[in-house]
């Protein structure tokens, strides 16, 4: 379903959505090349060769032409803790019909819990900025999982519109690997814009970190393609404002879309580099795409988990 500002108003539940997000999600997945994660995947998983042949599901088999266990509840151990970025550039774009980067990755993790409940697992949130907002430990009760909606739900509605607060997630991934002692499944939701990120190569170590405390981690690198990536505006001078510090500039795109694209693209080469060196899933994600890329790609990680 496509996500904009009036049909999260028309909800008013951001629980009910993502459940009518992960419906409709699942539901495509039967139509899809992907259709090997089915409905079913919430109590089963895939039968791993050599083992006992007693719990499989043979109904399923003959549905799916897949072997698939059932799964009980003390197999469902999995703790997934979300890192999201809610530092002034998340609130990019300004516009009045589509979400911005922090609403959409809010979405997303709202979404991704709801297949998480499916699976009885275990799911932690934390916000930062220069600094934790917050900070949650991994449950499984609804009481905790619903304060963690009430939370996503306020970006939602406004309440973290934050004013020139930089990203730092080189400290925050730090504090947070330093802090997470089990090990877990780690989502961070970041425009990765962070000038020390972009700048200087020892920064990520930080990326590293996390990988040498045993976590298994995900980064979705939040943005708007046509405007972020493409720089996609119109042929004519333009103010550009630094949402983190304020700063102006006036050019006319068209002039430095080359050179800027070029430049861009390379940070984004090492990005991927680095993390494909600390076998961390580097998952370049455009908010105009929807959260359904997002959703396939725990689903294609939780695979390789089991």
């Amino acid at each position: 379903m496509k996500l904009t500002k009036d049909s999260i108003a028309q909800f008013g539940n951001l629980e009910i959505l993502a459940k009518q997000v992960v419906e409709g999600f699942i539901t495509g997945l039967h139509k899809s090349p992907f259709h090997g994660f089915s409905v079913e995947f919430a109590e089963h998983r895939l039968y791993n060769k050599g083992e006992s042949t007693k719990h499989i599901d043979w109904k399923l088999y003959a549905r799916t032409d897949k072997l698939f266990v059932k799964r009980y509840e003390e197999e469902t151990n999995l703790r997934c803790q979300f890192m999201l970025d809610v530092s002034s550039s998340m609130h990019f774009p300004k516009d009045d019909s589509k979400l911005n980067k922090l609403e959409f990755s809010a979405m997303a993790v709202a979404s991704l819990i709801e297949l998480l409940k499916k699976q009885r697992d275990a799911v932690g949130l934390s916000l930062f900025s220069n600094e934790f907002k917050l900070e949650t430990p991994a449950k499984t009760n609804q009481a905790h999982q619903r304060y963690i909606y009430s939370e996503l739900e306020k970006m939602l509605n406004k309440d973290y519109q934050l004013e020139g607060e930089p990203t730092q997630i080189v400290d925050a991934i730090h504090h947070f690997a330093e802090k997470i002692h089990k090990r877990s499944l780690v989502f961070i939701f970041s425009d990765m814009l962070d000038g020390e990120l972009m700048n200087n190569e020892e920064a990520f170590s930080a990326l590293q970190h996390l990988r040498h405390k045993k976590h298994e981690v995900v980064l979705f690198h939040v943005m708007d393609k046509a405007k972020e990536l493409e720089l996609n505006y119109e042929n004519r001078p333009i103010v550009f404002v630094d949402m983190e510090t304020g700063e102006e500039v006036r050019l006319n795109p068209s002039q430095i879309r080359e050179e800027y694209k070029a430049k861009l693209s390379s940070y984004q080469s090492t990005l991927k580099l680095k993390c494909g060196q600390y076998q961390i899933d580097y998952v370049p994600t455009n908010i105009e795409e929807g959260v359904y890329p997002v959703l396939l790609q725990y689903l294609i990680k939780r695979s390789k988990l089991t």
